[in-house]
């Protein structure tokens, strides 16, 4: 009995784990240092200033997440990047869900996604 309430448990608890995939890609052709912290890095929607793009960064985790967690774990890999701004974020289904027959009927079905977005820093 005591082996079978250990693992509910410990299902319980692993169960509300996520599982963040953090990716990047340096497409700038100068070097920016990094910036110290995520705090120095800005989400704009729009960009009303000159700008040179320095990368891309993907986050893949389940769908159901906030996207303030998301939008955190991009600043912070923008930061090693040497940004100064986010902009362009983008969501989409993962791998398998892609392809899977049937794209009109399970519509939003999938569970993980990718948020990506453009990494830039002003002229």
């Amino acid at each position: 009995m005591k082996k079978i309430l250990f693992i509910i448990l410990v299902t319980f608890v692993t169960s509300s784990c996520s599982v963040y995939s953090i990716d990047s890609q340096d497409v700038g052709k100068k070097y920016y240092p990094p910036k110290k912290t995520s705090d120095q890095i800005v989400y704009l929607k729009v960009v009303d200033q000159p700008y040179e793009t320095i990368g891309q960064v993907v986050v893949n985790t389940e769908r159901r997440q906030q996207m303030s967690d998301v939008l955190e774990k991009m600043k912070r890999e923008a930061a090693i990047l040497g940004a100064d701004a986010l902009t362009n974020i983008q969501t989409d289904a993962t791998g398998v869900w892609k392809n899977l027959p049937a794209q009109e009927f399970i519509k939003n079905g999938y569970v993980r996604a990718n948020f990506s977005a453009t990494v830039i820093v002003f002229k």
